[in-house]
C-alpha cells in the first residue's frame, strides 16, 4: 500500500512537496529520534529499505546524506585487510549515523552495514545544513551527542591498554548503560553478541564467553539461557 502525504513547511524556501511513503509492516513506532521524522521529510527526506549485511556506505566515500534509522539494526566499523572487523557502534532505531563528514566536510572513517533488514530516513547533506542552520536546538542536540561520543571513546581506549579483559568488557557495558543504547529498558538485557562485544573491545570471542561467565559467577552479571543481563555500573579496575 502506498500513502500519498503532503508535507508544507511554513516559511521554508521550497516548495511544497508531495512525498511517496511505503507502508512496509516491520516498520516499528519510535518515541524518540535524534532528529523528528516530520521534519527531516518536511526539509525532503525519503525512506530507504535496506537488506541484512547490505552496505550503505564504506569508509573513505564521500558524504552525500544524513542518515537516520527507523527500524532495524546498523553496523558502525572499520574492516581490516583481512577482514577483521572493529565495530564502534551497533546503531538502534532512532538514532544517526555516520554525521562526522557533515560537519568536518571530510570523507567517511567508517563503514555502515545493516545488521538485519533495515529502514532509513536520509536528507541530502546541503540541504541538512540548512535545516540545523534554522533549527539551533538540533545543532546543540548534535553538541551534545559528540561530546558523548567522545567521552565514551576516552573510556574505551583507556581500558584498551589494560590487560584485563574483564576491565574492557565493564567499561564498554558500564559505556552503554550510561547512554541507554543496546540495553532493553524492560528487563535489562544487553543486546550486543558475544562476538560484537568481541570487536567492540579488541578481544578474542572465546575470551569475551569466559570472561563473561566469571562476571557471572561473580554475580556482576546474570547469564540466562544465553542472555545477559545487567542492573547497574560495574566496577572498573584497570591493570
Amino acid at each position: 500500500m502506498i500513502k500519498i502525504i503532503y508535507l508544507i513547511n511554513p516559511g521554508h524556501k521550497f516548495k511544497p512537496s508531495v512525498i511517496l511513503i511505503l507502508s512496509i509492516p516491520f516498520i516499528q513506532i519510535i518515541t524518540s529520534n535524534m532528529v523528528d521524522i516530520n521534519l527531516l521529510l518536511a526539509w525532503g527526506a525519503s525512506y530507504k529499505k535496506v537488506s541484512i549485511h547490505e552496505t550503505i556506505f564504506t569508509e573513505g566515500q564521500i558524504c552525500n546524506f544524513y542518515y537516520q534509522l527507523v527500524s532495524g539494526k546498523v553496523k558502525w566499523v572499520n574492516i581490516d585487510d583481512q577482514g577483521r572487523e572493529c565495530i564502534h557502534a551497533m546503531v538502534e532505531p532512532g538514532e544517526s549515523f555516520g554525521e562526522f563528514p557533515i560537519f568536518d566536510v571530510g570523507l567517511y572513517n567508517a563503514s555502515a552495514i545493516a545488521d538485519s533488514n533495515c529502514i532509513l530516513i536520509r536528507l541530502c547533506k546541503s540541504t541538512f545544513l540548512e535545516l540545523i542552520k534554522e533549527n539551533s536546538k538540533i545543532l546543540f542536540d548534535f553538541t551534545v551527542l559528540f561530546s558523548k561520543r567522545l567521552r565514551s571513546k576516552y573510556s574505551l581506549i583507556q581500558s584498551l591498554g589494560s590487560h584485563c579483559p574483564e576491565s574492557r568488557i565493564a567499561t564498554l557495558i558500564n559505556s552503554l548503560r550510561s547512554e541507554n543504547r543496546n540495553f532493553c529498558n524492560d528487563c535489562n538485557q544487553l543486546k550486543l553478541t558475544r562476538q560484537q562485544i568481541a570487536d567492540m573491545t579488541g578481544l578474542r570471542v572465546e575470551t569475551v564467553i569466559r570472561t563473561m561467565r566469571l562476571m557471572h559467577d561473580k554475580g556482576e552479571l546474570l547469564i540466562t539461557k544465553g542472555k545477559v543481563y545487567c542492573t547497574d555500573m560495574l566496577e572498573v579496575t584497570l591493570a
